[in-house]
């Protein structure tokens, strides 16, 4: 009865629109105070805010939030783009390829989605509607282009799960390199499909020379250094996860200064965005605690895995209706929350049934990438609609054929975990 009144508690201030931290804060405050009283739950709010801030690993949050911030203030983004653009761009439908190919540049040097998004939206949807693309399918691109910072080192939800699945943070990022070339080539390949289809919604670019396409790749340089003082570094065995993300803040802040970009103000800018995200990610963190430490004293994890590994039946039908769950919960909740309230739930259950932990945190990201483009929520979606001023229907349906296609590289991944797990077994 305890588990039923917390849970439904939560439901509840999900409904209502209550931040995730605070629903979860209180529901599992509320069922900590219901099952031990008063010196319980006190106990518990004396250390968890401690206990959430004190792990070492927590410091490669700010630190590659902070290194996504001084990479969009150095322009490095744009460059990105008008780099793959001078490539592909010439095809039909070539911008909209140059924009995946510059979303999965920005996700190996940024952790965020939505700074992803953000960024594509500004530089490459004014580029395409001046092409003549059809909007449709300009803003779906950009949309699901983002959900790629999720995947490729260094990946803040990759991190998260890392944390909360005490499992190694380096083997994490690295597995996430396969698997975000695959959905990046996706990307690509269902542009390919939709301009087959149907011409008219992209035109043909103009072609450039030799000359432009390897003068162009001068500007990528950087971004090729950023991402090798980043996941070269762990990869290698040189730097930790948590050494790696200093040193990509420096190297990104070093960028920004050569491109006479970081003034003062501009610096104190992003240092404070960093510090938002970050606070908004630890506060999520606490709440969730709370809610886990009342999930463990009630014993309700062992008695979901005792009930669900006594079930007769295969453990992929099994995993199949949990990554069904974590669609589900993504077109209502945020992914950061999701993995926060789920992993200490599903993972005893995950290791229980065989499965490597790695891989499943790699397959749980690219499952909650859909959840960043489907509705009602479909956080780039919004992104995108912000800074095009187009109509959500329209964005939705643009991204649809996306959506599906991830749905495929979701069985594919699920069906070879060897895809995602040779990378990290070569690392040192």
């Amino acid at each position: 009865m305890t588990v039923a009144i917390a849970l439904a508690t939560l439901c509840i201030m999900l409904v209502f629109g209550l931040p995730v931290a605070l629903a979860m804060g209180v529901s599992g405050a509320l069922g900590l105070y219901l099952f031990g009283g008063w010196p319980v739950l006190q106990g518990i709010l004396q250390t968890a805010p401690l206990s959430t801030a004190n792990d070492y690993e927590i410091i490669t949050i700010p630190m590659f939030m902070l290194m996504a911030e001084f990479v969009i203030l150095s322009g490095v983004a744009n460059d990105l783009f008008r780099a793959a653009t001078i490539w592909v761009g010439r095809l039909r439908g070539g911008v909209a390829m140059a924009t995946a190919l510059a979303g999965a540049g920005f996700g190996a040097i940024s952790g965020s989605s939505t700074a992803a998004a953000a960024t594509l939206a500004s530089t490459s949807i004014p580029a395409m509607l001046k092409e003549g693309y059809e909007p449709k399918l300009a803003c779906g691109v950009v949309a699901i282009s983002g959900t790629l910072a999720m995947l490729i080192p260094p990946s803040v939800a990759l991190i998260l799960y890392g944390i909360i699945a005490d499992i190694p943070i380096g083997a994490l990022l690295i597995g996430g390199v396969i698997p975000g070339l695959i959905v990046t080539a996706t990307i690509i390949a269902t542009i390919a499909f939709l301009v087959w289809r149907d011409p008219s919604v992209a035109p043909l670019g103009r072609s450039y020379t030799l000359r432009e396409k390897f003068g162009a790749l001068k500007r990528v340089g950087l971004v090729l250094l950023l991402f090798l003082a980043v996941t070269g570094t762990i990869y290698s065995g040189i730097a930790t996860p948590t050494e790696a993300s200093g040193i990509g803040a420096f190297c990104a802040m070093l960028i920004a200064a050569w491109e006479r970009r970081l003034t003062l103000p501009a610096a104190m800018r992003a240092l404070r965005s960093a510090v938002q995200t970050t606070c908004m990610v630890l506060f999520i963190i606490l709440g969730a605690h709370i809610f886990g430490y009342f999930f463990t004293l009630t014993r309700m994890t062992n008695d979901i895995t005792l009930w669900v590994g006594g079930l007769e039946t295969s453990r992929w039908a099994i995993l199949a209706v949990i990554l069904l769950g974590y669609l589900v919960l993504g077109f209502f909740m945020d992914q950061i929350a999701i993995l926060i309230l789920t992993v200490p739930v599903i993972l005893p259950l995950i290791l229980q049934l065989g499965f490597d932990p790695v891989w499943f945190g790699v397959l749980v990201v690219v499952t909650a990438e859909v959840g960043m483009v489907t509705p009602p929520l479909g956080m780039n979606v919004f992104v995108v609609a912000r800074y095009t001023r187009r109509p959500l229907g329209e964005l939705f349906r643009g991204v649809a054929p996306h959506v599906w296609a991830h749905l495929v590289i979701i069985a594919l991944l699920a069906a070879f975990p060897a895809i995602t797990l040779w990378l990290p077994s070569t690392m040192r």
